[in-house]
């Protein structure tokens, strides 16, 4: 079993490593019913007790297939976190998604950061779900990089006026036990700090080997705030595995050349570039998970023992002193 970590200032304990559901959805490639709980079960039987998930991944189906894994398990055993922003309205038509993904169930995305549209998703996700609790409730997609500032301005004034008043009242009736933001931006957390106690932000993608700039701001807000941090986007959209992805588009060469660089003082000390990268956002104290995505069993799989390879200290002193690495980002022992 993973080491479990505490999830803010709440009773709620999370395994370190989680399960991210976002392509398991089948949004951006094709994924079935059975290859989607095939991930969950496998991470189940690697001791993973963490699963987050949202109606928007798939657009309904990555609830579904959690949902289905995980019913008949344990419910003491398992920690879930879903989000709240969006609710799915059915698709009466057959035009494409203006994003270009795809549409593994029949609806169409509606955005509402309201007190009315926070509960409404809240009892939507219970029906995909078909649990009879969600642990974790995350805002999503919330902020300037998905709405743009003048859109944002108005999504925000009505988390603040009207939302937060519905996750405040879930999570003091114990409907939930944590909330929280779950965004690819670090701006919108902290100015989040300046109206809501948070127990936990899901930060994609911006507290990893290759970016660290929340450690000059946001992450002292977090320790004095006592707000957990969970790290999706380990691996930044793949460009840390070895694909040419960052930020869910292709990598600008000022990116490319910034993980070349890593990986050469990763491949110098004999340790692959994803383990450093994993391994990475686990050091910092306010982090209580790191959830990767998958895309099938096979690479969470072989994902496992890059989260328990030796790395000698050597390398992280290297990437330092190379100006690869904050100078003040904790490291792995």
């Amino acid at each position: 079993m993973w080491e479990q970590r505490q999830v803010g200032r709440t009773k709620l304990r999370v395994t370190a490593l989680g399960l991210g559901t976002a392509t398991m959805g089948g949004s951006r490639i094709p994924i079935t019913q059975e290859q989607g709980q095939a991930i969950v079960t496998a991470a189940w039987d690697a001791g993973v007790r963490y699963v987050d998930t949202a109606p928007f991944y798939g657009v309904g189906a990555a609830e579904h297939r959690v949902g289905d894994a995980l019913r008949g398990k344990q419910r003491d055993e398992w920690v879930l976190s879903t989000k709240v922003g969006r609710l799915l309205r059915p698709k009466t038509d057959n035009a494409a998604s203006a994003d270009g993904r795809l549409s593994p169930m029949p609806f169409n995305v509606v955005y509402d950061y309201g007190y009315d549209g926070i509960m409404r998703s809240v009892e939507d996700s219970y029906q995909r779900l078909g649990l009879a609790r969600i642990d974790i409730l995350y805002v999503h997609d919330i902020g300037v990089y998905q709405h743009g500032p003048e859109l944002n301005a108005r999504y925000l004034k009505q988390l603040r006026d009207s939302g937060y008043k519905a996750l405040r009242q879930l999570r003091d009736s114990g409907v939930v036990s944590a909330i929280g933001i779950g965004v690819n931006e670090k701006a919108v957390l902290i100015e989040a700090l300046g109206f809501g106690e948070w127990d936990a932000f899901l930060l994609a993608g911006r507290y990893t080997l290759l970016e660290q700039a929340p450690l000059d701001d946001l992450i002292p807000m977090c320790q004095s705030r006592g707000t957990s941090l969970v790290i999706g986007g380990p691996l930044n959209s793949g460009i840390l595995a070895g694909r040419d992805t960052w930020n869910y588009d292709t990598a600008p060469p000022e990116i490319v050349d910034r993980v070349r660089k890593i990986e050469a003082v990763c491949r110098a000390h004999g340790v692959p570039l994803p383990a450093a990268a994993l391994q990475f956002p686990l050091a910092h104290p306010m982090v209580a998970a790191v959830i990767p995505g998958p895309r099938d069993a096979a690479e969470f799989e072989a994902n496992l023992p890059l989260f328990t390879m030796k790395i000698p200290p050597g390398l992280w002193s290297d990437l330092r002193s190379e100006g690869l690495l904050h100078p003040n980002a904790p490291v792995p022992d």
